[in-house]
């Protein structure tokens, strides 16, 4: 294994917030900057420009410039980020099919284990 790649690393920077948000707003094909700005909510220009590179580095971005004036900038998937893009999918549809189920597991709990008010 190379120095400085361990797998819980890769982990953490895979399935943080935004990189799994980018992963998937790319996957339909190359998407400029301002369009993944669009389409992920909450995401600031800064976070957005770290993640991005930070994707790229690990090999998961191919960015593509191209000379324009402005410059041109799209973000597309590597074919092992699609490998990737593929598990996720997998888990955002569990996510999708039990919501409602972890909804009910969490207000169940809550009704359980809410502390009653000082008398």
């Amino acid at each position: 294994m190379l120095p400085g790649c361990t797998v819980q690393e890769l982990v953490d920077r895979v399935a943080g917030k935004w990189s799994v948000c980018i992963l998937v707003a790319a996957a339909d094909g190359p998407i400029r900057f301002t369009e993944l700005e669009r389409a992920i909510s909450g995401i600031s220009r800064r976070m957005l420009t770290l993640t991005l590179r930070n994707l790229e580095r690990d090999g998961m971005l191919v960015r593509t410039v191209y000379p324009t004036v402005p410059p041109r900038v799209e973000y597309s998937l590597t074919p092992m980020a699609r490998e990737l893009h593929a598990a996720l999918l997998t888990i955002i549809t569990w996510a999708e099919r039990h919501r409602t189920d972890v909804a009910l597991a969490r207000e169940r709990y809550d009704t359980r284990t809410t502390p009653s008010p000082d008398p």
